[in-house]
């Protein structure tokens, strides 16, 4: 992507490294916004988006919700630890609550505010189901995908300026704004195939680490495809890639993953 080759050069220039590898994938991005201040602007966003939606509470779907969210919470906590790198999650205060609302859509904001739609689960069908959307959208938030795009933005827009602290201040807040809208569009950044792509693989790993078959990833993603046959593709799956591709992605993804849910005690 050219902002990126543009974003390197100048950060290198500048002599600020902001060059960051997830431990799960081993894919490298460019994120030199502050997390923290990310979290913070965004969680407003959060509460801005719950106060205007109806927050379901104290049913079944509810709970799967919030346990389903938990325990993949807990299994990348438990991995981050394991590898030394529990403090990349310190900025995180985990919410995981579900909406009313008809569209196939679920999303994750950095620091770890999670919204599902109520639309989202019958395709989801069950807890591995949940375990598949809730899998993909942790690891948008634990992969920085936010951060990459805040600075891709912070970059477009303001230049070298972005880097000299601005992003503590008005300037990252109204790039999260537009980039996290709440209303009708609320949480829907738009992250590119090799974002999309990432979350794919790196929520099979999180979900089989918490204990959730992987394989039943491939049939949930072609039940939101047929889910969508003949209709406007759901915001969901509006900047995701061929289902085809996701597929076989998912497939060439499934041994390692196999062998996380084998030592989470899953049964091959």
């Amino acid at each position: 992507m050219k902002i990126l080759k543009i974003s390197t050069l100048l950060l290198a220039g500048l002599g600020i490294t902001a060059c960051v590898t997830n431990p799960v994938t081993g894919r490298s991005s460019i994120q030199f916004a502050n997390n923290a201040e990310i979290a913070t602007a965004a969680s407003g966003e959060y509460r801005k988006a719950l106060s205007s939606g109806k927050v379901v509470t104290g049913t079944a779907d509810a709970n799967r919700v919030k346990n389903v969210g938990g325990k993949i919470k807990n299994a990348a906590y438990a991995y981050y630890k394991s590898i030394g790198r529990e403090s990349d999650l310190a900025n995180y205060s985990w919410e995981f609550n579900l909406i009313e609302d008809k569209q196939l859509n679920a999303w994750c904001m950095p620091g770890g505010k999670v919204a599902f739609y109520t639309g989202i689960l019958p395709v989801c069908k069950d807890e591995n189901g949940v375990a598949v959307v809730m899998g993909h959208e942790v690891s948008h938030a634990l992969a920085g995908h936010g951060n990459e795009r805040i600075s891709q933005a912070m970059l477009a827009e303001y230049g070298s300026a972005a880097l000299g602290g601005a992003s503590g201040n008005s300037k990252l807040l109204g790039v999260v704004k537009q980039l996290y809208p709440y209303g009708a569009q609320v949480g829907l950044l738009s992250y590119g195939r090799k974002q999309e792509l990432e979350a794919d693989q790196m929520g099979l790993y999180l979900m089989a680490m918490a204990g959730y078959d992987p394989r039943t990833s491939t049939s949930f993603w072609q039940r939101m495809e047929a889910a969508s046959t003949g209709n406007r593709a759901p915001e969901f799956l509006s900047t995701h890639p061929n289902p085809q591709n996701r597929i076989s992605d998912l497939n060439a993804n499934m041994p390692k993953a196999l062998e996380y849910y084998k030592a989470a005690g899953g049964k091959l």
